[in-house]
């Protein structure tokens, strides 16, 4: 119960955050020029001065900012995210249609760029000064160097175009219409290649916390402690080193949830993804401030969705902080 008063607490300190994100993002994008209805306008190929004034007033774009703001809000707060008028549809529709696609990549790549962070870190550790240390080092370097939308050209380049091994882009084979299983297997196929470009970056971090923090730990008294009352070195790294290791790890994972979302705006445009980053681009050349907010906002609610289950994960590692409150 301590755990989840914790983490209650944390949650509810995230609403008046989500908020001000929102009237920040609101507020900037007042600056930018041109609005929604330029866009359509210049979509239609021109139009009348008239046309335009009654599609300002038709999506409420001729009120003043702070009257704009505070209609947003109150919509949001019935859950009702508003309409796009570049896509024609109730900006939720939108969103839902382009969310699962992110969310596997997300998914995905976090999962790849922890466990194989994890044990590269690992081994790492275990073999500080030697070859595997240097080769692993040497490898999250170069990772974390380069830039993930190189990463995602060449990949293409190698797997998709000279091997001819993996698809070079999109989410499935539309023309296909594979069902069940084989619709599964065909996803995963799309999401080979993103999921490394993208979890690639985040793996050389995670190499790097986890090899500092076994080292950390492998010199801790409980540790000598261990091994003066003859326990063996792979029972030691697994049941006493790892756990303690594991805090940084998992507090990364939260932190790093937003960050994933603004580098899936990248892959998903170098992979053709119909995901929310791509979404979010094409929101923001087409001026379509409903939907760009409506992004803004689901994405955070899935970072402090992310934060609240590190919390639970993080107070389950550390019975301290629960011991503390």
């Amino acid at each position: 119960m301590r755990i989840l008063s914790l983490a209650g607490r944390r949650l509810a300190a995230s609403i008046p955050t989500l908020f001000l994100i929102l009237i920040g993002i609101f507020l900037l994008l007042q600056f930018a020029p041109g609005d929604t209805v330029d866009a359509m306008m210049a979509q239609m190929g021109g139009g009348d001065a008239a046309t335009a004034r009654e599609l300002r007033k038709f999506y409420g774009l001729d009120l003043s900012i702070p009257l704009q703001l505070g209609q947003y809000l109150w919509r949001l707060v019935r859950f009702d995210l508003g309409f796009s008028s570049i896509y024609g549809k109730p900006v939720a529709t939108v969103i839902l249609e382009r969310l699962p696609p992110t969310l596997l990549l997300m998914t995905a790549s976090l999962s790849f760029a922890f466990f194989a962070g994890l044990v590269l870190g690992v081994i790492a550790a275990r073999g500080v000064n030697k070859w595997p240390d240097t080769l692993i080092s040497t490898l999250g370097l170069i990772f974390y160097a380069t830039p993930s939308f190189w990463f995602g050209l060449m990949a293409i380049v190698v797997f998709s175009v000279y091997l001819q091994w993996l698809p070079a882009g999109g989410f499935e084979d539309i023309g296909a219409a594979a069902t069940g299983f084989a619709r599964t297997l065909d996803i995963a196929a799309h999401l080979v290649l993103p999921t490394l470009t993208l979890g690639l970056i985040f793996l050389a971090i995670y190499l790097r916390i986890m090899r500092a923090s076994m080292l950390e730990v492998l010199n801790l008294d409980f540790v000598r402690t261990a091994r003066a009352k003859g326990l063996d070195e792979t029972r030691i790294v697994v049941r006493h080193v790892l756990r303690n290791a594991l805090l940084p790890m998992v507090t990364l994972i939260g932190l790093q949830a937003g960050t994933m979302l603004g580098g899936s705006v990248v892959v998903e445009s170098v992979f053709s993804l119909p995901g929310l980053g791509r979404l979010a681009y094409e929101s923001v050349v087409q001026r379509d401030l409903n939907t760009l907010l409506g992004i803004v906002f689901v994405s955070a609610l899935l970072v402090i969705a992310v934060n609240f289950l590190v919390d639970l994960l993080y107070a389950r590692l550390d019975p301290r902080i629960t011991a503390g409150t």
